[in-house]
This record gives C-alpha cells, sequence and structure tokens, in this order.
C-alpha cells in the first residue's frame, strides 16, 4: 500500500477545522455534522478506491460515511483500502469546550481491520512495557499489580483512566481498593487510550466498557505504538446477538487481541485536534491563518509523526511564525 500519511492528515485536519469552528455552541449535532461532512468531501478527493468499515450508521442510516459506503476518486493504481473514520470524538466535548475532541482516520488494505458492530466492548488498554502483562478476566487488582510490575514503580503511583458512567461504579470502586488512583472522563476513550501508550502523558492504564468502533480505531492506533488492547464485546439482547452472528462474529464471547483487531499489514492512523487534550492542542484561529496539531502513524514502516500545521489565509500580509 503507497504511503497516504499526508493525504489522510489533510483529511483529518479539515474535519478538524470545521468542527472546531462550532466549539462552544452546545450543539453536538451541529459540530458532529461539520466534521463529517468535511471528511466526506476531503476524502473524495483522495485517489484510491475505499470503503468504510466503521463509520456513522451501522444500518446505513446516517446520510455519509456509513458502513459499506465507498469513498474516494477512484485509483488507477490498485489502492484499494478499508477506512475507519470517528470524524469526531468527543462531540459534547466540543459543543462544550470541553478537554480531548479529536477528528480520528484509520486505513490498511482489505480486511485489515475488524468490521465491529455498533455495541459496547469491555477493554483494558496498557502501553508497551506492560504488554503481555493484562488478562481481561483476571481481578482488577491483579492487572494494576501486574502492570505496576513492569513498570517498576508502586500501584499508588499509576493513573487508570475510567469513562463516568453508572455500569462502571464496582470497577471504579475495585480501582480505588486497589490503591491506583482514577482519572474519570465524560466521553474519548480512544484518546485515552492512545495516551496510555505515549510517554509523558499521565496515563498508565484505561480499564472499563466503551464503543466496540473506538475499540478498532484505538487497535490501529496500538499497532503502531507498540501497545496492546484487549476487548470483549458486550451483548445485550438476542437480536444484537443475532446481527453479531450475521456481521460473521460467530463467537460473542470472544476475548480480542490488538492484532485481531486491527490484523492490517499496513496500517495507518491520522487524529487532529479540536480542543486541547492530554495528546495533542486543538485549533487555534489567528489572523495569520488556522493552528492545527495532529498525529500521524505508520505500523509499516513504524512511524509516529507529531505535526503543527499552519493553514495560512490568503492575504498579501500573512507572516508565518516559528513556533
Amino acid at each position: 500500500m503507497f504511503d497516504l500519511s499526508l493525504e489522510m492528515l489533510r483529511v483529518v485536519e479539515d474535519a478538524a477545522m470545521a468542527s472546531a469552528r462550532t466549539m462552544g455552541m452546545g450543539d453536538p449535532n451541529l459540530a458532529d455534522q461539520a466534521a463529517v461532512e468535511s471528511m466526506r468531501r476531503c476524502l473524495d478527493t483522495l485517489a484510491i478506491d475505499g470503503t468504510i468499515v466503521i463509520g456513522e450508521g451501522e444500518r446505513d442510516e446516517a446520510p455519509m460515511l456509513f458502513i459499506g459506503e465507498k469513498v474516494g476518486a477512484g485509483t488507477s493504481n490498485g489502492m484499494t483500502v478499508d477506512i475507519a473514520v470517528d470524524p469526531l470524538e468527543g462531540t459534547n466535548l466540543c459543543a462544550t469546550g470541553g478537554a480531548g475532541a479529536i477528528t480520528v482516520l484509520a486505513a490498511s488494505e482489505r480486511g485489515g481491520l475488524l468490521h465491529a458492530p455498533d455495541c459496547y466492548m469491555e477493554k483494558i488498554i496498557v502501553g508497551p512495557a506492560a504488554k503481555g502483562s493484562v488478562d481481561l478476566d483476571a481481578p482488577v487488582k491483579q492487572n494494576l499489580k501486574a502492570v505496576a510490575r513492569r513498570l517498576q514503580r508502586g500501584v499508588d503511583d499509576l493513573v487508570v483512566v475510567v469513562l463516568d458512567r453508572p455500569r462502571h461504579q464496582k470497577l471504579i470502586a475495585d480501582i480505588r481498593e486497589a490503591g491506583a488512583r482514577i482519572r474519570l472522563i465524560s466521553d474519548g476513550d480512544l484518546s485515552a487510550g492512545i495516551a496510555a501508550c505515549v510517554a509523558g502523558t499521565g496515563v498508565h492504564a484505561v480499564m472499563g466498557s466503551g464503543g466496540a468502533p473506538e475499540g478498532v480505531l484505538t487497535a490501529a492506533a496500538l499497532r503502531c505504538l507498540n501497545g496492546e488492547i484487549l476487548g470483549r464485546l458486550v451483548v445485550k439482547d438476542d437480536a444484537q446477538k443475532e446481527r453479531m452472528q450475521a456481521m460473521g462474529i460467530q463467537d460473542v464471547n470472544r476475548i480480542y487481541t490488538t492484532p485481531e483487531l486491527a490484523p492490517g499489514i499496513h496500517i495507518l492512523f491520522a487524529a487532529s485536534g479540536v480542543t486541547d487534550g492530554n495528546l495533542l492542542r486543538g485549533v487555534r484561529f489567528t489572523g495569520d491563518g488556522v493552528h492545527t496539531q495532529s498525529v500521524v502513524m505508520n505500523s509499516s514502516p513504524a512511524r509516529v509523526r507529531f505535526i503543527d500545521t499552519t493553514h495560512l489565509e490568503n492575504k498579501p500580509d500573512v507572516k508565518v511564525r516559528f513556533r
């Protein structure tokens, strides 16, 4: 697969700038719509034959970026790719001006990303140093001791990110009983999962259940960062179980590893900050242009780029500043 890094960077940057213009307006639907429309428009300028495998509507109810939708301008070089998108992770964060909203895209060769149903997934995420030390079925205390041992620190030095949801009451109590500290977040377990694999973010693990599509996107990033995610789909009812089986998921109790969620050989992951967060700065509008900060990762060759971009205004007195 040809290197699409800069093309995919442009997709997430454009979506970030579009949604950032809605920041603080109190309308999450408006923010999401701005990101979706921008991302779809930009994808159609790329010389690819792309298929959305994770997107806005599992049952094709979304007007664009729905699962199965074809994107791209077509190609003469055989560039066929599967694409997973979260046009705006943290719509509520953007709507309220909260921290950590990002635009996200992952791509791989055909079959390189699990077609995850739109349901919850139990997850545990750790960075490279703790890879192989955790078990989704192990007690919380045992997992935290294993992570602390790998990181050569005490459990009381660990910070675990958990989505602030009623379903996590017992998990939160178990983490506190084990002695670790907790960072509760209102949204954005995808960016939290990436942060657990990047030194200096102050995040050592992510635990709890969140969206299964976000789990696949996280796995794509972790394939590039050498981190680990273990995930198991949460079956709500028999109807959802039947839909999973129709999608080819026969064992609904299976625990997926990182390579099983994102098995592609050539994986690309790109994200841009919309509002300031632990990982990326948000979009900034100035008189000279718009400033974005993004991360672009590749699994093969293994490469991670943090990119600051100034999108210059089209006027004669624009200045490019060294930052």
